[in-house]
C-alpha cells in the first residue's frame, strides 16, 4: 500500500519537474504578459493593496467562524443537562478570541 503511495508521489514530482523544465524553455512575450490577447497593456495589470486591508479581512473572516461555531453551542446547551460545562466551553471560546484580539489591536495591526 505504501509503495503505491510513494510511487503515485514520485511520478507526480518528475511531471512537474519535466513540466517546469518544458515551461522555461518555451516562454515567448506573449505567454509572459498579463494578458494573452495579443494586445500591449496600458498599464499594469495587478494593482497593490494595503495589507492592513487584508489583516482587518483577515480578522472578520476569524470572527466569522467564530460565530459559525457558536450557533452549534446554544442547541448543545439546551440538550444537555450540565448547563455550566456548556456556557464554560462557550466562555472559553469567546475568551480565546477576545485575548487574539486584544493581542492584535496592542501590536497597532488594526491601525
Amino acid at each position: 500500500h505504501h509503495a503505491l503511495i510513494n510511487k503515485n508521489i514520485n511520478e507526480r514530482k518528475k511531471s512537474l519537474l519535466i513540466t517546469i523544465i518544458l515551461g522555461i524553455f518555451f516562454l515567448n512575450k506573449e505567454k509572459i504578459s498579463p494578458f494573452e490577447c495579443g494586445f500591449n497593456p496600458s498599464s499594469r495589470a495587478r494593482l497593490s493593496f494595503r495589507t492592513q486591508f487584508f489583516i482587518i479581512k483577515l480578522i472578520f473572516l476569524i470572527f466569522d467562524i467564530e460565530i459559525a461555531l457558536l450557533l452549534p453551542l446554544t442547541f448543545i446547551s439546551i440538550n444537555f443537562n450540565p448547563f455550566i460545562i456548556s456556557y464554560s466551553f462557550t466562555f472559553l471560546f469567546i475568551l480565546i478570541c477576545n485575548i487574539g484580539l486584544y493581542i492584535e489591536y496592542n501590536e497597532y495591526s488594526l491601525d
